[in-house]
């Protein structure tokens, strides 16, 4: 008798799914087709985060990401994957101002792209937009912490929780978003024991997805130029997985070297008369 294989997408419930019954959640940047078809059998959600404009596009920050480009790169995400829940960054300009804004961006981000969810940076400020959207259909997953849309405001990227101020507050923001129905938050640059506490509070329902904070949160992401070793810097919570640049490098420095020397194009790579 054949199995059944289930082959459908997987969506935002699957993630408080897996909570729910302990399996912890993998999840990945990417924002073209190729890698994230190789990504698409690991991870249960895929993020085409507004870090694009730092490593596709080389902006020093991610303000100047537009929501044209972030549709672009999400419709490329969408047909290189079948199975991954992917998720797409709502970018600076495109929410903030009102509810109403944050939907119609959300709207046709959904739309254009087929992805299953959108996410929107800030904790309590925002839970009446995270309420707004999910109410109307789009689920929304929050992200706290070191907010890289709000750099300007924070002095950079500095590490968020220190202080007793420092923690009641970031608690306060994931109760409020979960509160609000975020399908999961995202802590980035989170002290461990300010994310531990967020992460085991059981006011805090939504699933917990941790970069840089604790590895008791309900998953784990990553930029995959980072964890690939494919970016100059990576931050202190990142593990790098692989050595792509070193590769990427040794790799064109012998093409060119062959191409120089007349050893490439050679036999095998060229058409003969049959």
């Amino acid at each position: 008798m054949s199995q059944v294989v289930d082959s459908r997408r997987l969506t935002a419930l699957d993630l408080a799914r897996r909570k729910a019954e302990g399996r912890k959640i993998v999840a990945l940047t990417a924002c073209h087709a190729q890698m994230a078809g190789l990504l698409d059998a690991h991870c249960d959600f895929i993020l085409v985060g507004d870090s694009l404009g730092m490593v596709m596009h080389g902006l020093d920050s991610t303000l100047p990401v537009t929501l044209e480009m972030m549709i672009l790169q999400a419709q490329a995400v969408m047909r290189g994957t079948a199975r991954a829940l992917v998720v797409v960054d709502m970018p600076f300009g495109s929410y903030e101002a009102s509810r109403e804004q944050a939907f119609a961006s959300a709207a046709r981000i959904l739309k254009e792209t087929g992805a299953g969810a959108v996410k929107l940076e800030g904790g309590a400020r925002f839970a009446e937009t995270v309420a707004f959207l999910t109410q109307r259909g789009v689920p929304v997953m929050g992200h706290i912490g070191l907010t890289p849309q709000s750099i300007h405001t924070m002095g950079g990227f500095r590490v968020q929780g220190k202080g007793p101020d420092g923690a009641r507050l970031l608690l306060e923001d994931a109760r409020a978003i979960s509160e609000a129905g975020a399908c999961a938050i995202v802590l980035e640059g989170i002290v461990e024991p300010v994310a531990r506490a967020i992460a085991g509070a059981p006011e805090v329902t939504a699933p917990t997805i941790g970069i840089g904070a604790s590895p008791v949160c309900d998953g784990q992401i990553l930029v995959l130029e980072d964890m690939l070793g494919l970016s100059e810097r990576t931050p202190k919570f990142v593990k790098r997985f692989g050595t792509l640049r070193t590769q990427i490098d040794a790799a064109v420095r012998l093409y060119a070297e062959e191409v120089r020397d007349g050893r490439f194009p050679g036999d095998a790579q060229t058409y003969g008369e049959r």
